[in-house]
């Protein structure tokens, strides 16, 4: 068991592509410290919140004095500018690029030999679909500051971010168009971004840093367009 004892903070970990990722930290014997927004037997907190941050932090050095991995995983919120405000596109950066940051910064002095950490962006962090400027931006910044902090860090954490396509949080089996678009002909499910995860984590990838890797059963190399296999973009009208 490669993380056995090994010390992995996992943020947004309460659901979805978060707590697949902490479960399959903790089946290898690792200790990990979840925070998210939901209530559960985690760290409950807002991870836009700087003093919950600091509170976090101060929590997982005080119980475990250390940090192997970190996963900034929280998902940012997803508003377009038709109807995002200010303070809610500021939010959206907060979750997702501040605090990946700062949690960062929090555990610099404290980041083991051959520490990682791990980025989850999103494939939006190249392309994109009207009304989504809010999480869009966060994962673009998200994606940059990977590379900024792998720089910053180089010699002592390896920092590398993950881009999901279409990821089904339900695992639910998609057949038809939806299963057809992506070259690897199925939707995508966490485990195919846990398993990047720990590979991540993991010595095998001591070589790796400053990276992204997309995964997206190749979505984003599909070009159509209108009229092309049958595709064709309409109107609300139709």
């Amino acid at each position: 068991m490669e993380f056995k004892d090994k010390v992995v903070v996992v943020t947004g970990g309460a659901q979805g592509i978060g707590k697949c990722i902490a479960e399959c930290f903790e089946r290898e014997g690792a200790i990990v410290h979840i925070i998210d927004v939901q209530e559960g037997p985690w760290f409950v907190g807002d991870l836009a919140d700087k003093a919950t941050l600091e509170r976090f932090a101060g929590d997982v050095i005080a119980k475990s004095r250390r940090v192997d991995v970190l996963v900034n995983n929280a998902m940012p919120l997803f508003k377009g500018i038709d109807k995002c405000t200010y303070e809610e596109f500021a939010y959206a950066q907060a979750v997702g690029v501040v605090a990946p940051f700062y949690l960062a910064k929090l555990f610099k002095d404290r980041f083991a030999e051959g520490a990682s950490i791990i980025n989850i962006s999103s494939s939006r962090d190249r392309m994109s679909q009207p009304q989504s400027e809010s999480y869009t931006a966060a994962k673009g910044g998200i994606a940059a500051l990977t590379h900024a902090l792998a720089a910053s860090l180089a010699g002592r954490v390896r920092v590398n971010s993950i881009s999901p396509g279409w990821i089904d949080t339900s695992f639910k089996s998609h057949d038809g168009p939806d299963a057809s678009q992506h070259f690897a002909g199925r939707v995508g499910n966490p485990m195919d971004i846990a398993n990047m995860v720990l590979y991540l984590a993991s010595d095998k990838a001591g070589f790796i840093t400053g990276e992204n890797i997309c995964i997206d059963g190749g979505m984003t190399r599909n070009m159509i367009y209108h009229n092309d296999f049958g595709w064709r973009l309409e109107n609300e009208e139709g």
